[in-house]
């Protein structure tokens, strides 16, 4: 199946037809008090639009931009001052809150919104992407190595804080019913399946959940890749089973992924399958290319099958995507929300995000730029209050506050970015 990773579900295996939308309960397909999308404005220049999602916490603008808190939590961040620089969604990881604290103190807490104080709309995904990211490491890691899973030393150089036993060959084990890998904080045994991944949100109770989803690498055949679609979409549709059981109590929207690689006949067999389900919106996923060009290519032709029928009274959501070159794409192409830890991972290292493109503020250039605001447009509370030559000070200097202003900044930069497109 994918080289080095475990499985025992051989490539002939039988399974039954795939549920088709008369399976499903009618109240299912009924429109839901709790949350709702609305199209505000439809470009005629392009398949971009303007909407309102409305979610039990909060209504949330599209386009959107949404900001990656892993931990619940942004990282140099607190809520407050991501809320001043207009974020309004936040991406939390269920992987790592299974981890840690673990779903059932954040229900006990009364979920995430009390837990963290902060009471705006939330969105998790499955677990699947950090799962399969133990075997293969991040997306840029398994593009460089084209496929190969990644040996567990390398990935200890850049965090020795991870045991050495749970990432690299033979790190996941793949079955039908569920995947099974190792906590990186103990090594204790997790088995994590469509079902419990669901009642694992459910407890966390962000607003938008993801069902679980097998994420393979960019450089695969395409037998493996219909393999894997395949077990997507019986993993998505046990997702969903298992949400719909009480999805009127907990108020949750749920968004299904669309996969199939850059393969134009299996993301579009994916695509219509999965939309004619009863899910409340729908996220692309899986590889998105290698690159910004084949991400292009593959928006240009996807997004107008999003736009027939009912498709386009849902939301779509880009996963994992938001630099600013793809967000203008995808914006035009009809994305309305994508995610990344792009803006606040570029400001801990220093970069600083403007019109005219990104600025390294640790560079000797900027040491006497006195009086000279970041971005001379940019309203946020960073470039109120100091200039370049003060943030240069501070990141030369190895001060905490840096990471501080440089992340309100960039988030700030973002937010605004996709407002005005």
């Amino acid at each position: 199946f994918f080289r080095g990773i475990t499985t025992t579900t051989r490539g002939d295996e039988y399974h039954p037809p795939l549920p088709t939308a008369s399976d499903f309960p009618s109240r299912a397909y009924l429109p839901k008090n709790y949350f709702r999308f609305e199209v505000l404005y439809q470009s005629k220049k392009s398949m971009a639009r303007v909407g309102r999602i409305t979610t039990p916490h909060g209504v949330i603008d599209t386009p959107g931009f949404v900001a990656v808190g892993t931990n619940a939590s942004l990282k140099a961040l607190d809520f407050p001052t991501a809320d001043d620089a207009g974020q309004q969604l936040i991406f939390s990881n269920t992987y790592h809150l299974l981890l840690h604290p673990g779903p059932d103190i954040i229900r006990e807490a009364g979920g995430i919104h009390k837990f963290t104080g902060r009471h705006s709309p939330f969105i998790t995904d499955s677990g699947g992407f950090q799962v399969f990211s133990l075997a293969y490491g991040s997306v840029q890691e398994s593009l460089e190595s084209k496929g190969e899973l990644k040996r567990s030393n390398l990935r200890n150089k850049k965090k020795p804080y991870w045991r050495s036993d749970v990432t690299g060959k033979n790190a996941v084990k793949v079955t039908e019913d569920h995947v099974i890998f190792k906590s990186y904080r103990d090594g204790s045994k997790i088995v994590l399946s469509p079902e419990s991944s669901i009642q694992a949100q459910k407890d966390i109770g962000a607003d938008i959940i993801i069902p679980l989803d097998e994420l393979p690498p960019h450089h695969i055949d395409r037998e493996a890749l219909a393999a894997s679609v395949d077990r997507s979409h019986r993993w998505e549709v046990r997702s969903l089973r298992e949400h719909l059981k009480d999805s009127q109590h907990r108020k949750q929207a749920i968004f299904c992924v669309v996969h199939g690689g850059t393969d134009v006949e299996l993301r579009t067999n994916s695509l219509e399958y999965l939309t004619s389900l009863p899910w409340d919106g729908y996220a692309i996923g899986g590889s998105l290319g290698n690159g910004r060009e084949e991400l292009k290519n593959l928006l240009t032709w996807m997004m107008p099958l999003f736009n027939v029928d009912e498709r386009r009274d849902k939301c779509r959501h880009l996963l994992g995507i938001a630099d600013v070159d793809s967000i203008h794409h995808a914006v035009s192409s009809g994305v309305d929300t994508m995610d990344s830890s792009y803006p606040t991972k570029l400001a801990r290292h220093g970069t600083l995000m403007t019109r005219d493109g990104l600025i390294r503020i640790k560079r000797g250039q900027h040491a006497k730029s006195f009086g000279m605001k970041i971005d001379v447009d940019c309203r946020c509370s960073t470039c109120t209050h100091y200039d370049r030559a003060y943030l240069c000070h501070l990141f030369k200097s190895n001060e905490l506050v840096a990471l501080r202003l440089a992340s309100a900044h960039n988030l700030h930069f973002m937010n605004q970015l996709v407002s005005e497109l």
